[in-house]
């Protein structure tokens, strides 16, 4: 039933049933990218410099001592812009976490799937990074298609030699990026110096994830964006017809038509005139050259319309927009735009489910900022020493209590422990520095000792107060045991 359903499908609704990578028989396309060039690509190309050297320089910047980004699930050790958050912290790395998923939201329902054709890595590094060696290394479209559909000759080999080995270079180097993000990048310095031996295991995972890299960016491509990655699943959940994205104006295209001998001479009859250009006998301005599509790294035909494959990378645009400029004809025939703006010459993108989410997103961030703002320089946590009771003193009775204090600051910040109740109470340090030193846990042992004369009508509440600079940071209450 699919099967009949399938054939008598227009050709121009084909496309919603098919994969423009996949054959009709089920075998990859290949697809062969040619390089495009244009304003868009020049932003990209240079946008893509930037967040490549801020990826890999970002793990060996110190600021205050500490990495400017770090993110150690295992350990819950994070680190935003050189600002530590603490295992205590984690809500609040729970709550930005959730603004930057409302934040891709917000943009992918306003502006598309912008964040794929601009910022995502996997983008930058086949677009930006691994085409652009293939293109230096195998040359262009057709030389490439001509080779991999030829012989292995010698210089087939030497080329697919010298494109595997840089590949799996560049893949290694990116494993240990993303390796330096997790355990820090001193850790990652410290364990290249021991040698991989030392850690073997470890070395293992680091091959695993370099092969994988390695596969995706050498043979899985754009399967990655069409097949794998989740975004473009829900991405189709979130666009409308306010949505601004990568768009064919097809009501200026349509009907396309080949570029003609009739179409040269009624340009030069407009030379010199102020009128805007048209073609004659009906056609629409799309002269059906196909730049779009060869330039196109998913290989669709973005004149069929907004499709899960399209990551927004505008190569298609630059492409339409010189072909515009050759025959004389207006740019932006695909352009930024939403299907309101082609349809009704109007949009507005302000719309009820746009307030909603900014609603959202300005809660989060609003509570995210007023909570981090609001955390304590000096996190306390104060608990009885476990496997233990009481014990007997000259004095008194005495209990033993763990104290650890977290420094959030880049200064050493001098503290001091206190009895509140009951009164009389004396502490007697174990191993307890007088100074957090900045961006450290303090870990310590204390021994509380209650005199025997108040012992009786103690109520076994114990109240302690830290105090740093002449300022009480916080007040705990514990229990206190006796006989």
């Amino acid at each position: 039933m699919a099967i009949v359903e399938l054939d008598v499908l227009e050709d121009h609704e084909r496309f919603r049933s098919e994969l423009s990578s996949i054959l009709p028989d089920g075998r990859r396309r290949w697809i062969y990218a040619r390089k495009p060039s244009g304003i868009y690509y020049t932003a990209r190309t240079i946008l893509s410099v930037v967040l490549v050297a801020f990826l890999l320089l970002a793990p060996f910047i110190k600021i205050g001592g500490h990495q400017f980004l770090l993110l150690n699930i295992l350990s819950r050790e994070f680190v935003f812009f050189g600002v530590p958050f603490w295992p205590n912290d984690f809500y609040l790395v729970a709550l930005i976490f959730l603004a930057v998923i409302v934040t891709i939201v917000l943009f992918t329902a306003t502006l598309g799937r912008i964040w794929c054709g601009w910022l995502c890595p996997q983008t930058i590094f086949m677009e930006m990074v691994f085409r652009k060696i293939e293109w230096m290394i195998e040359g262009g479209p057709k030389e490439q298609a001509k080779r991999h559909s030829g012989p292995w000759t010698w210089d087939r080999i030497w080329r697919t030699s010298v494109k595997v080995g840089i590949f799996f270079a560049i893949s290694f180097i990116i494993a240990n990026t993303f390796l330096s993000y997790v355990i820090s990048s001193d850790t990652l310095l410290l364990y290249v110096r021991e040698g991989p031996f030392s850690h073997a295991s470890l070395f293992v995972g680091l091959l695993f994830f370099t092969f994988v890299f390695f596969m995706v960016f050498y043979r899985f491509r754009e399967q990655a964006c069409v097949v794998a990655c989740p975004y473009g699943r829900y991405m189709s959940a979130l666009v409308d017809e306010t949505t601004v994205a990568v768009t064919y104006d097809y009501m200026r295209g349509e009907q396309r038509a080949k570029w003609s001998k009739a179409d040269n001479a009624a340009r030069k009859s407009m030379h010199g005139t102020d009128g805007e250009f048209r073609r004659p006998h009906g056609r629409g301005d799309c002269v059906d050259c196909y730049q779009c599509v060869t330039v196109c790294p998913t290989g669709i035909d973005i004149r069929n319309g907004i499709q899960l494959e399209c990551v927004n990378c505008t190569a298609c645009i630059d492409a339409c927009d010189e072909v515009m400029t050759r025959v004389g004809l207006p740019k932006g025939l695909v352009r930024y735009s939403s299907q309101q703006q082609i349809e009704q010459h109007t949009t507005s993108w302000l719309t009820g489910r746009i307030k909603a989410y900014l609603i959202v997103w300005t809660l989060l961030m609003v509570a995210a900022i007023t909570l981090f703002a609001m955390r304590s320089t000096l996190d306390v946590g104060i608990l009885r020493q476990e496997g233990t009771t009481w014990v007997t003193t000259a004095t008194g009775m005495g209990n033993f209590y763990r104290l650890q204090i977290i420094n959030k600051s880049n200064k050493d910040l001098p503290y001091v422990l206190n009895v509140v109740e009951p009164a009389g109470a004396v502490i007697t340090p174990i191993d307890l520095p007088k100074v957090v030193h900045g961006g450290q846990i303090m870990k310590g042992r204390f021994l509380v000792t209650i005199p025997t004369d108040i012992a009786t009508s103690f109520d076994k509440k114990l109240v302690l107060s830290i105090q740093s600079n002449g300022e009480i940071v916080k007040t705990v209450t514990t229990s206190f045991v006796m006989p």
